[in-house]
């Protein structure tokens, strides 16, 4: 086999492109490494798990041999922001020191794009949830006349989650595809086609395994042309590809049938009257679903408990009633226009859906139930999804490139490559090049109470606030569930308060991700509360981000459905789910929210774990020795003297 290694050493050389064309760049020997696995596994097309640690530069580490020796190329990213990132930022930058002659696309869902057809038909209709809707609408309509993306997100004015969106954009069930009147200047479509014919093609997870799914049908359009799949933020795979190797049905995906039969009708059946009466039906039972669960009452639950209901069941007999009537209308009226057809195809699925849901379980899927405030979701999760994304990578027909800095425990991959049923893969670690003995500090402070009593947030938030103020403020206080997210705060307002010192307090939901981040690194002092949001993701560099606040160890809930039934299928097995899955997959999340801390070399900052048992239970050694090498102490005092750079701490025994 031909040596990638010469060429690729050369590209990160100090005197290589890289390091001419980007000021600042540095040849980072882990990057180096890295790069020239990828090479060697896009030559040989294997799959390689490659574990990178913050700092190795793992983007342009697999970028240069993407570019160099990847043919069609498919990158993939955890996340919309992302995947914006790399296509704007990371790409070109690569692609022009490289002077790569390649092109690039960048793919997003259905629902990213303004959509012609329905923009149209919601001008038309004139139904709106809010009065802001109406003038969204309007900026909206003048975009789509003026931009040559369609993309959402060049609409800075008009609201992410405006509710106006929905009915401006597609699905793939309400697409009506080359049917429609708009095909030809479609914006979806013309993202497609551009991506077909790249060499590169960024793409999010989501979409990715959508794809995924439609190739086991015969119509995907992305992995049958390309050579090289790279899937970043690969930490994120196992509970992607559960959701879309399932199986969902909810309230809200009735109610659009619903009222998109009942637009449909107007325009090509308005003399059938029982059509528009049955969508009407079938809204009402679908929105009486939802509260027969309770109106108050939200969470999760197994589908064994859920039908203990006694209100659900018969209001999912009602639903199922009603759907099959609508579905027969449909039948004969489906060729009326192709927006009926659609709404035929629509009312078709959900039927066989809910069918299999309700009156036909498949035992190798969990079924669960999910409340929200205003939508109820009926779900068949896989209790395996490495058997089914086995398949997909199977073959040796391209190479395979999943990464991130968080897929093992102190190099040991057995629990990731298992979930994806990857056993057979090479994996590769590469340690972060920072200095964490110099740089981090790791503080579990004494005498916290178990994580189960009731008073444990309050006593995580007194534990936190002297080291909140050490920090000056500048502090990520982060929580493994909302409820806790919420009561912090107060309780951080009040300590503030008590301590005389008016840091700003910024708290997850109070505005966008991003603009959070913004507000917290043009403070310059304030305390951030989060949840899930903020573990991942983030990049706060310098001394606005000193310390990391973490208030357990992310065990899953120990309510979650699919949780509970994989756990009984391991035990069952003969297996230890504790050891073998719960713990590795709670310290794959824990490594994530630690990374939050220290972003590069000038960095330094203290990591603060709250849950006791890292020190009380035999299994704590084995999650703090996943994280990188910092310093550790049990004692404020040396974190004090770290922060305020007076002293240096002792290593705990």
């Amino acid at each position: 086999m031909p040596s990638l290694g010469p060429d690729l050493e050369a590209v990160f050389s100090p005197e290589g492109p890289l390091a001419r064309s980007i000021p600042g760049f540095r040849s980072r020997p882990s990057q180096v490494a890295m790069a020239q696995a990828i090479g060697h596994a896009i030559e040989d097309r294997e799959v390689l798990v490659a574990e990178a640690g913050t700092g190795t530069g793992k983007t342009f580490a697999y970028l240069v041999p993407a570019l160099l020796y990847g043919g069609k190329v498919i990158v993939s990213t955890g996340t919309k922001t992302l995947q914006d990132q790399l296509f704007g930022r990371d790409l070109p930058v690569v692609r022009e020191a490289l002077g790569a002659s390649v092109t690039t696309a960048l793919l997003k869902g259905r629902a990213n794009y303004v959509c012609h057809y329905h923009l149209e038909r919601a001008r038309t209709d004139g139904r709106f949830q809010n009065r802001a809707d109406v003038g969204y609408l309007e900026r909206i309509a003048s975009y789509a006349r003026t931009s040559d993306s369609g993309d959402k997100s060049g609409l800075a004015d008009v609201p992410e989650d405006a509710t106006v969106w929905p009915l401006v954009t597609s699905t793939r069930e309400n697409c009506l595809g080359a049917d429609c009147t708009h095909f030809r200047e479609c914006f979806v479509m013309k993202a497609r086609k551009q991506a077909l014919e790249a060499d590169v093609v960024v793409v999010n997870h989501h979409l990715f395994f959508a794809d995924v799914v439609l190739r086991d049908e015969g119509v995907a359009e992305l992995l049958p042309n390309c050579n090289t799949v790279i899937l970043d933020e690969a930490h994120q795979l196992p509970d992607t590809a559960s959701l879309f190797f399932g199986e969902s049905l909810s309230t809200t995906q009735l109610v659009e049938l619903a009222r998109d039969t009942r637009l449909e009708a107007a325009a090509g059946a308005r003399d059938f009257a029982p059509l528009p009466e049955a969508a009407q039906q079938l809204e009402k039972a679908a929105k009486d679903l939802r509260l027969a669960w309770g109106e108050g009452d939200m969470g999760r639950a197994p589908a064994r408990d859920a039908l203990q209901k006694p209100k659900l069941v018969p209001a999912i007999e009602n639903v199922e009633t009603c759907l099959a009537k609508l579905d027969e209308l449909l039948d004969l009226q489906a060729e009326r226009s192709e927006g009926l057809g659609r709404c035929r195809e629509r009312s078709a699925l959900l039927v066989t859906t809910l069918k299999r849901w309700y009156r036909e379980p498949d035992a190798a899927y969990v079924r669960w139930v999910e409340v929200f405030a205003g939508s109820l979701q009926l779900h068949a999760t896989p209790l395996d999804v490495g058997t089914i994304f086995q398949r997909q990578v199977g073959g040796g027909t391209r190479a395979w490139i999943l990464t991130s800095a968080t897929l093992s425990v102190r190099g040991d991959f057995s629990h990731y490559v298992a979930q994806l049923g990857l056993t057979s893969a090479r994996t590769e670690c590469w340690d972060s090049p920072f200095d964490y003995p110099q740089q981090a500090v790791l503080y579990v402070p004494e005498g916290l109470p178990e994580p189960n009593t009731p008073y444990y947030t309050e006593a995580v938030v007194e534990a936190a606030l002297p080291a909140i103020e050490a920090a000056g403020g500048r502090t990520f206080l982060l929580f493994t569930s909302l409820r806790a997210m919420r009561e912090a705060r107060d309780l951080v307002a009040a300590g503030l308060r008590r301590l005389g010192r008016d840091y700003p307090i910024l708290l997850q939901g109070e505005g966008s991700r991003t603009e959070l981040l913004e507000r917290f690194r043009r403070l310059g002092n304030a305390v951030l509360v989060g949840s899930q949001s903020f573990w991942e993701g983030v990049d706060v560099r310098g001394p606005t981000l000193s310390l990391v606040v973490i208030d357990r160890v992310p065990f899953a809930p120990p309510d979650d459905p699919v949780l509970t039934a994989r756990i009984e299928r391991i035990n069952a097995a003969g297996g230890n789910a504790f050891m073998d899955y719960q713990l590795p997959h709670a310290v794959i999340l824990l490594k994530q929210g630690a990374g939050r801390l220290i972003r590069d070399e000038a960095d330094r900052g203290v990591l603060m774990i709250c849950d006791p048992r890292l020190i009380s239970k035999s299994y704590g050694k084995r999650v703090w020795r996943s994280l990188p090498p910092m310093r550790r102490t049990r004692d404020i005092v040396d974190v004090v003297a770290f922060l305020s750079g007076t002293g240096t701490p002792i290593e705990a025994p």
